[in-house]
């Protein structure tokens, strides 16, 4: 449903008011197909950075490995977007959009975006037990990150000499993947995606990295 609600206004303030081009895709499939993973992303960073705190008086009772607090939320969340994919699938048929043979790379970009919202949330798990004051930051963080990805507009606007920098957002090779793949668009992510797979596995070895050397203290600081 937050998705749906989130292209009505998308369409409304981006599409008639602002006129932001959606390389010649109605806008309102334009934006709900980028709010897919995207919602799915924010949804499961959310949750997992806020889930070592959550979960405190599990971890200072029993022990278990605690990577396993900040993953269950991540994977959580596919059910939500499996539910919003079939919106999707509608609104595909109502505007006559037929994927083409790239649709069967929709996993692939589902896998990055959960494994960024995985790789961030690590990090932010293990510094909001320590720091506590981090989870206010959060929403402001996704908020931004939202402006900072291609979902209110396409990545074409972003001049070619900057799109290997625009690519240190992971997220933006996840969003135009995912119109690339469902909605038929010309041009692959091509550098946006290399970038943004090299982005994820940098910061998931060092979330990693980072939340095994916390995961000794937990216990006595939560």
């Amino acid at each position: 449903i937050q998705p749906f609600f989130a292209m009505v206004i998308f369409s409304i303030f981006f599409g008639q008011l602002a006129k932001i081009p959606s390389d010649g895709i109605p806008y309102p499939i334009f934006a709900y197909c980028a709010l897919l993973p995207w919602q799915l992303f924010s949804h499961a960073l959310n949750e997992s950075s806020n889930s070592l705190v959550a979960n405190q008086g599990l971890i200072t009772k029993v022990y278990f490995p605690r990577l396993i607090i900040p993953v269950a939320p991540v994977l959580a969340g596919l059910v939500d977007f499996g539910i919003a994919f079939l919106v999707l699938i509608g609104m595909m048929l109502y505007y006559g959009i037929m994927p083409t043979f790239a649709v069967f790379t929709i996993p692939l970009f589902l896998i990055l975006a959960v494994a960024t919202a995985l790789s961030v949330g690590l990090w932010l798990s293990a510094l909001n037990v320590e720091y506590r004051d981090v989870r206010y930051t959060i929403p402001f963080l996704t908020q931004f990150w939202l402006f900072a990805t291609p979902v209110a507009y396409p990545s074409s606007l972003v001049p070619e000499s900057w799109r290997a920098l625009y690519g240190l957002n992971p997220m933006a090779g996840v969003v135009e993947g995912f119109r690339w793949a469902l909605l038929g668009k010309a041009e692959g992510p091509g550098t946006l995606l290399v970038v943004s797979v090299m982005v994820v596995i940098i910061l998931f070895i060092g979330g990693l990295y980072y939340f095994r050397r916390m995961e000794k203290t937990f216990a006595d600081v939560v």
